[in-house]
């Protein structure tokens, strides 16, 4: 299947103190096959010019160094922002933990050409340290309750079975955007910051007519989590991962109306509450306790469009 001369990819990158992690992805993306993309780095204000030395080590790329800590939303917005700009067809954010197949851009951009109707694609996600365990193999939305479930979670690939394309939500650790359908229903909204992001764009994108595919044949294996595991005094996740887990949670269910899932999450995290109070984990707990109240108070933000 040939592709036009008109597709043109930028592959945007958000990197926050993860230059080894960083790095490996670049040295995985060298090898891709596709024709022609375009590697967008974003530092979001790490430390040690992590930008400068990433540019020196792979001039190729084009980077956009942030003065300040945007958050995945933010971050990877600068550089959506910058792609739509010099004109690129599609648009992909991936994870910067992430080591990526030389044909997996190929075989996401085979989607979008077989189905005119797609806003958004995700490729098949594995665990980089167990390549034979998925991570993702795209999200299901159960409205009634406001979850977002994880399609595929921790399943063998030899028992992984493709029963449905389409999917409900595409997680930001890797996806492929139409230039179109990104137009139509704009950028990521700013105010979660991370975290829920990738599952209220993917909302929104479904909302404005666009379908949401997986592409079972591109593999992308991914660290999981690399910028929130730093060990600390309470394990290994960050209070403040917790912080916006819950925060984000909320807000995703204010914006789509789901009050009965806002009495659900609330017990739910209550329970949360009550194992980090068992468990001595104060600086947890007082996060999900933070979460709560600003997810419930906070007004809602709506999210930026381009220009």
């Amino acid at each position: 299947m040939a592709f036009t001369p008109d597709t043109s990819i930028a592959i945007i990158l958000v990197n926050w103190n993860g230059f080894d992690f960083t790095k490996a992805c670049l040295d995985s993306l060298r090898k891709v096959d596709f024709p022609d993309f375009k590697l967008i780095l974003i530092d979001n204000a790490s430390q040690n010019q992590e930008g400068l030395r990433l540019k020196r080590a792979y001039p190729e790329i084009e980077l956009i160094e942030n003065s300040e800590n945007l958050g995945f939303s933010g971050g990877n917005n600068v550089g959506i922002r910058f792609a739509l700009h010099q004109g690129f067809s599609h648009l992909m954010l991936l994870n910067n933990d992430t080591i990526v197949e030389p044909d997996f851009l190929g075989e996401m951009m085979r989607k979008f050409l077989q189905n005119p109707g797609l806003g958004m694609v995700q490729p098949l996600i594995l665990f980089q340290h167990d390549p034979k365990t998925i991570w993702s193999a795209g999200g299901k939305w159960m409205p009634s309750l406001g979850r977002a479930i994880t399609l595929g979670d921790r399943e063998p690939l030899a028992d992984f079975r493709c029963k449905k394309e389409n999917l409900d939500w595409a997680t930001g650790c890797c996806m492929l955007i139409s230039r179109e359908a990104i137009l139509a229903t704009g950028l990521l909204n700013e105010q979660y910051f991370a975290y829920f992001e990738d599952v209220e764009w993917s909302l929104r994108f479904r909302k404005a007519g666009f379908q949401i595919a997986l592409a079972e044949k591109a593999v992308v294996y991914h660290e999981a989590g690399a910028s929130s595991k730093k060990p600390h005094s309470e394990g290994t996740l960050s209070p403040r991962v917790f912080y916006f887990n819950v925060r984000n949670q909320f807000l995703l269910l204010r914006s789509q109306r789901i009050y009965f899932g806002i009495v659900y999450h609330f017990f739910r995290f209550l329970g949360w509450v009550g194992y980090f109070l068992v468990r001595g984990r104060f600086k947890k707990m007082n996060s999900v306790l933070k979460g709560v109240r600003d997810g419930l108070s906070a007004d809602l933000q709506t999210a930026p469009r381009w220009p």
